[in-house]
């Protein structure tokens, strides 16, 4: 219900905006356009004669499509609608085609390794992750502004060639975290034609590709995190276990070394570097 709820807000909050700047791009038409000529041939107030003049019409409604569009571009309510498609889908396209997803699933392992549960708070573990994000495609977005955002507000290029050149320089990053098996078994499926460079597939085999490729990596990084935390269980438990302490939980025992050993040898810091430093 919530799902349908949130789709039909933003199909309603779409349509309005098309409404709304298809609206104001009429209106400035109407301010530049030229002043329609008479229907009737004859000066507006006489009623007498309502037959329009055909060809005076048609040059009017021509020259009023065509003054002040570029036919090369799209026109201001299309820019509009895939701006806020863009918006919509924006969390899909955040996780799915950036550093996010490694980043998260490892903060996740580390705080289940910790067996801290709910600490930090979901929203901490969120909100560290997107600013590792941030750091990490820092290099991306930079060239992203430069290539595509700051030339398009400069009206230099169009809107299609600003976004095939962000598109480029996102598929370049996804490329270089891919593992070629990874992007081998999407190619297979796809049953797309063999291709000299990997920048030629579609963003329909390197996406999934990217996501598969990041989920592996980060259950590597998130196994390695827990053997010490493991051991450290292991010993406890086999104290306890010697000490004939059957009813005391290990888990009261080794949470605080574990809290310990992770404060001294710096982990989160530990962590933030590795993290970044494991993207190419």
């Amino acid at each position: 219900m919530n799902k349908g709820i949130s789709l039909a807000g933003v199909i309603a909050v779409s349509a309005a905006a098309v409404l709304f700047f298809t609206a104001g791009s009429f209106a400035q038409n109407e301010v530049n356009a030229p002043v329609m000529p008479s229907l009737t041939g004859q000066n507006s107030s006489t009623p007498n004669n309502v037959m329009p003049n055909v060809g005076e019409l048609m040059k009017f409604v021509e020259k009023a499509t065509t003054d002040g569009q570029d036919a090369k571009d799209f026109a201001t309510p299309v820019k509009m609608v895939i701006i806020f498609a863009g918006l919509a889908i924006l969390p899909s396209l955040l996780v799915m085609m950036t550093s996010f997803t490694r980043i998260v699933i490892v903060l996740s392992f580390v705080r289940r390794a910790l067996s801290t549960q709910t600490i930090p708070p979901n929203i901490a573990i969120m909100g560290l992750a997107l600013f590792l994000t941030m750091f990490t495609m820092a290099p991306t977005f930079s060239k992203i502004n430069s290539d595509s955002i700051q030339p398009y507000l400069e009206n230099k290029i169009t809107f299609q060639v600003a976004s095939d050149a962000a598109l480029a320089h996102i598929k370049a990053f996804m490329l270089r975290q891919i593992r070629p098996s990874d992007l081998a078994v999407f190619t297979n499926m796809a049953q797309t034609a063999p291709v000299s460079d990997a920048s030629e597939l579609g963003m329909q085999v390197v996406v999934p590709a990217f996501a598969i490729s990041e989920f592996r990596t980060a259950f590597e990084i998130g196994c390695l995190l827990f053997i010490p935390f493991l051991l450290i269980d292991i010993v406890i438990a086999s104290i306890l276990l010697s000490a004939g302490m059957m009813m005391l939980p290990p888990v009261m025992i080794s949470l605080p070394l574990k809290l310990i050993l992770f404060i001294l040898v710096d982990g989160w810091g530990l962590l933030a570097r590795s993290l970044s430093l494991s993207f190419k």
